[in-house]
């Protein structure tokens, strides 16, 4: 990549304020772009979170003094209301809906106030913003870079396909597939239904595979039309940036360039913060965790054997009920397989996520549970083999990224589209049923981790790992891409 233009807080001239949508899978590939930007831009960094997120933030890193004495120069955050009022206990995740509904209808006003107030010299010390990186469903960003003149880049954190899938929500909806004609056709077969119409798409695709957010009978439903709204500005932006590698959505990437002649691939970001010095200890240790890491799950891999270790994480959104909860955890016990199952304190809907005693004890000594964990640490940890996912965008990457096959169980939005792709288009995954049963658990944990199909994920996986290395390093299409970026935002 280009050398910096400057990274010693006095000298660096260019100032990129990044805003990501307010949940954990959206904040932290935002943070990634911005360590990219900041250590190989020369760029001052304004990273803005929401006030509830702010103080979720500086809690689980120790307290705001510890917190930012941490941070390098140059590197700064900020934080705006969502207009929401506050969650009933100070970790619960927020409902997305009424989120996405309060960010687009509130954030403007205050996220102006923030740069107007940045930008005066009398009360800033940094350089004048110079460009905003938005998360792309955050888009009233716009307004205010256009007010400045300023350029900005939309960072769409799903997957291409998913993307794809929410731009083409207005065929669905001129073909009668939405809404629902009425609850029964979530049951009945309906959801089955080929939809061979969305060009660049797979021809196998089901409408149950598309995001999940057609799965209503209400036409205005709020992110059936939010997520059409705020795609529908990305023609607005001066680069549309995505998290992916372009082997491997090929098809998908060329299909969605219609929508912005500058649509970059980024990915994985994990990858190419690795191909460079990212400004020392401290940039690298600079984290947007909500919850507070367990670093011992990592020490606790280390007295594993390789490939033996079952990797366990729904994400930051996904809320099992109980039955679900113990039907997992009794196919874990089952398999007879080691794991490392990280339950968040909010996984299960109206009550603690408290396991069975009997499951504890019969898993002793090959079962650890952390409440959360450095997840790019874990899956690059050489016991891991194989990941049970809900399928975010983040996990799937970096789970290709390190060559380790999945168990998928995707929750909502894109993720069922994530599956789709990764069980039948990558060859890296196996579904288990929404109506989770303990014995398909037990089945699917034993194949994936060493059975004849397992095998061959695994092979697969690896050589999506090789493409994507390939794509990350100097020279590769996701390098040249954030080299392009950082030109485009200057």
């Amino acid at each position: 990549m280009s050398p910096p233009a400057a990274t010693a807080a006095g000298c660096q001239t260019r100032h990129a304020v990044c805003i990501p949508y307010p949940a954990q899978g959206h904040i932290n590939p935002m943070l990634q772009l911005a360590k990219l930007l900041y250590s190989h831009g020369g760029f001052h960094i304004t990273f803005v979170n929401t006030e509830y997120n702010h103080r979720r933030l500086l809690k689980s890193r120790g307290g705001a003094a510890a917190f930012f004495d941490s941070l390098p120069p140059g590197f700064n955050f900020q934080a705006i209301p969502d207009g929401l009022p506050p969650p009933p206990t100070t970790d619960a995740t927020q409902d997305i809906a009424l989120l996405s509904d309060s960010t687009s209808k509130t954030c403007l006003a205050p996220f102006r106030d923030l740069v107007l107030k940045l930008n005066d010299a009398a009360s800033s010390s940094s350089p004048a913003v110079s460009c905003i990186v938005s998360d792309g469903a955050m888009t009233f960003t716009l307004e205010v870079a256009k007010e400045l003149g300023i350029p900005e880049a939309l960072f769409w954190t799903p997957s291409a396909c998913g993307v794809l899938a929410y731009a083409n929500y207005h065929l669905l909806v001129q073909r009668g597939f939405f809404p629902l004609k009425d609850s029964s056709y979530l049951t009945n077969g309906y959801l089955e239904t080929p939809v061979d119409f969305i060009p660049g798409m797979s021809n196998n695709i089901r409408l149950k595979d598309l995001p999940s957010f057609l799965r209503t009978t209400n036409a205005n439903d709020i992110m059936f039309n939010f997520v059409q709204r705020e795609i529908s500005k990305l023609p607005e932006a001066t680069a549309f940036l995505i998290n992916t590698f372009e082997p491997l959505e090929k098809d998908v990437l060329a299909a969605l360039s219609q929508l912005s002649p500058n649509l970059l691939t980024i990915g994985p970001l994990n990858l190419l913060l690795r191909q460079v010095v990212v400004g020392g200890d401290k940039l690298r240790n600079v984290s947007t965790n909500l919850w507070t890491e367990h670093p011992e799950c990592v020490e606790w891999l280390d007295s594993q054997q390789p490939n033996s270790v079952l990797y366990v994480n729904f994400g930051s959104i996904t809320v099992l009920n109980p039955d679900q909860l113990k039907e997992f955890a009794w196919g874990l016990a089952s398999s007879e397989i080691s794991f490392l199952w990280v339950v968040r304190p909010d996984l299960v809907s109206g009550e603690s996520a408290a396991l069975p005693p009997e499951f504890v004890d019969e898993t002793k000594g090959r079962g650890l549970l952390v409440g959360w964990c450095s997840q790019e640490r874990v899956l690059d940890h050489p016991a891991i083999g194989g990941f049970l996912s809900h399928m975010g965008w983040n996990s799937t990457m970096e789970s290709l990224s390190h060559g380790v096959p999945m168990i998928c169980w995707p929750f909502f939005a894109e993720q069922q589209t994530n599956c789709f792709y990764a069980c039948n288009e990558w060859g890296v995954g196996m579904e288990i049923d929404p109506n989770v049963k303990r014995d398909q658990v037990e089945e699917l944990v034993r194949e994936v981790m060493g059975g004849g199909k397992g095998k061959e994920m695994k092979r697969r996986a690896v050589e999506w790992k090789n493409k994507a290395i390939e794509s990350t390093v100097p020279g590769g299409s996701s390098y040249q891409n954030v080299e392009r970026l950082i030109h485009l935002l200057s």
